[in-house]
């Protein structure tokens, strides 16, 4: 029997699919090598991870009640979001946790959905993170452009501070939806009914964890702050809002939270937050690298790891978690050697959970305002912010656009100008370097093959342009319809040969200019077209009248011969009756 039966191939089919999905699942799992690198310095990774767990302590109380969902949300993402993410991500370094650039995602989702709305989008964004990561979509984040990434970190600094106004303030939030807004009738309420103690709490605890980080960078000037604007609030008695009980541990997982029919009205939510968790888990995990001596993350890897932490989160009352820049550079610097420092950092928080929620109640929320405020100061980069102004307009554009979308709409909205503007001015750029030129014959005949007043007659009735760089839609108008404009020649001859890349829209337009030059009667010939490019002129019938009549020329050396020819009159037999059958 020859051919193999029908039946057989859907079997065959699937067991390669099967085969290639298990494959791909091997490679975003932990594998042997990565579990061995726990063992690597364990004394180094206990301090790290507990250094990391100091600094993380405010962070965690502060993003969550920052985000709407509380303070216990804010340790529960801590905690379960973080030793997920560190056993099953990417990188040996990567500290995981909630983050200002998440906060400002959830808060609207917050006022419109409540608590309920926020843990399905994490679990919605945890499915996309991981389909993502099996995908292989890790690579496609190195192509957010620099200018992109620097505005949206501006953008986001500006949106937690003015978050924290309020708080900061002791007024209570407006509720509006936009933070200059909400910061605005923050300072109006404030004026009307002030509360001193409010604004000297934040403001204390701002200070010195500003001042604390240039002196003593080693020192964890935000628990200290907390600490004492705590003891301050308890000895004096203060007026001021605090935290407030906490549960002691973690609740039992459930997905009572989950209501299928609200999937679809925050799908559009859960993907936003997915692309921020990856970029943001992306950028801290290079970060990392580049701050080790010989760290390199798995990009899927991360994602996957970051997928299944913001799945479980959830269901322990945690909001989405990402990869956390500020804790992560604070392991790198303490010592750590592999993701045990993580574990050990969410460990640690988990201890604060069961054991010491009592003492976390009394914190007051003016001093984790300024905590914040604090951070979103430090987020600003005010070297690298002036090295891309100072780089060019167009990538100062790019980031005031982007900064200034973040602050007046939401980070997908910022993201999406940001990239939109630097798709632009990079197919400006790349427009403007495609270049018409005219070149002079001897490049591409020797004049030994002719004497010199045939070499004079030829310069004056023949010119030759060399294009080169890409012919497509953004640029070709530009100098081809300056082509079609040539005059006082008998022939051009069109070099092809440094031409990159040609799309319909150019190669359209290239027949245009052709057709124009042939209209005036002026010979065209064309040289040195690459096959590639040859297939999309002949796609669209640019050069078919050229092939007819043979004046498509693999090098520009023949094609001068052809001019020459045509121009004395001693062009070949076949040559002749060609040209006689011009239309």
């Amino acid at each position: 029997m020859s051919g193999t039966p029908t039946g057989f191939t859907a079997p065959s089919t699937f067991a390669t699919l099967a085969r290639r999905a298990d494959a791909r699942l091997r490679a975003v799992l932990p594998n042997r090598a990565t579990m061995a690198t726990l063992g690597r310095s364990p004394r180094k990774d206990l301090l790290a991870g507990l250094t990391v767990a100091i600094v993380a302590l405010p962070l965690a109380l502060g993003f969550g009640v920052a985000s709407g969902a509380g303070a216990e949300a804010g340790l529960a993402t801590a905690v379960v979001a973080g030793a997920l993410a560190a056993f099953f991500g990417g990188s040996n370094l990567q500290v995981s946790g909630p983050t200002g650039a998440m906060t400002v995602v959830l808060v609207p989702i917050v006022h419109r959905y409540g608590t309920a709305g926020v843990l399905t989008v994490g679990l919605l964004a945890g499915v996309l993170l991981v389909a993502a990561a099996l995908g292989g979509a890790g690579r496609f984040m190195a192509y957010v452009p620099a200018p992109v990434v620097e505005g949206f970190t501006l953008g986001i600094a500006g949106v937690i501070g003015l978050q924290q106004v309020p708080a900061a303030l002791g007024v209570k939030a407006s509720g509006a939806d936009n933070v200059m807004a909400a910061a605005r009738d923050a300072l109006a309420g404030f004026a009307h009914d002030p509360h001193p103690a409010a604004l000297a709490l934040s403001a204390g605890v701002a200070a010195v964890m500003l001042i604390g980080a240039r002196l003593r960078p080693g020192i964890p000037f935000s628990l200290i702050a907390v600490v004492a604007a705590t003891l301050a609030t308890s000895l004096a008695d203060l007026d001021v809002a605090t935290i407030g009980h906490l549960p002691a541990g973690l609740p039992a997982p459930s997905l009572g939270f989950l209501n299928l029919g609200d999937i679809p009205h925050l799908a559009t939510a859960a993907l936003a937050v997915a692309a921020l968790a990856a970029l943001e888990s992306l950028m801290s995990a290079t970060a990392a690298d580049a701050m080790s001596v010989s760290e390199r993350h798995d990009s899927d890897r991360e994602l996957f790891g970051q997928g299944i932490a913001n799945l479980v989160a959830p269901l322990f009352g945690g909001v989405a978690a990402t990869g956390a820049i500020a804790r992560t550079a604070v392991n790198v610097r303490s010592g750590a050697a592999s993701r045990l420092a993580a574990l050990v950092h969410a460990a640690v928080l988990a201890v604060v959970v069961f054991a010491a929620a009592p003492l976390v109640a009394g914190i007051p929320l003016a001093a984790l305002a300024g905590v914040l405020i604090a951070t979103a100061i430090r987020m600003v980069e005010v070297a690298s912010l002036r090295a891309l102004a100072r780089s060019g307009r167009g990538e100062a554009a790019i980031l005031a656009l982007t900064a200034a979308a973040t602050l007046a709409f939401d980070l997908v909205t910022a993201v999406i100008v940001g990239l939109l503007v630097a798709g632009a001015l990079a197919l400006r750029q790349v427009a403007r370097s495609a270049a018409l030129t005219r070149v002079p014959l001897h490049e591409g005949l020797p004049p030994a093959d002719h004497h010199a007043e045939e070499q004079a007659l030829l310069a004056e009735h023949i010119v030759a342009y060399r294009i080169d760089g890409p012919v497509f839609f953004a640029g070709a108008h530009r100098f081809l319809l300056e082509l079609a404009e040539t005059t006082d020649v008998k022939a051009v001859i069109l070099r092809l040969s440094g031409v990159s890349a040609i799309d319909a829209t150019g190669a359209l337009v290239l027949g245009d200019a052709i057709t124009k030059l042939e209209r005036r009667g002026i010979l065209v010939l064309v040289s040195g077209a690459r096959e590639d490019h040859l297939k999309t002129l002949d796609a669209l019938g640019v050069l078919d009248a050229l092939h007819t009549r043979h004046r498509v020329f693999a090098a520009t050396p023949d094609a001068i011969g052809y001019a020459r020819r045509h121009l004395t009159g001693t062009q070949p037999a076949a040559t002749k009756t060609t040209e006689a059958g011009r239309p």
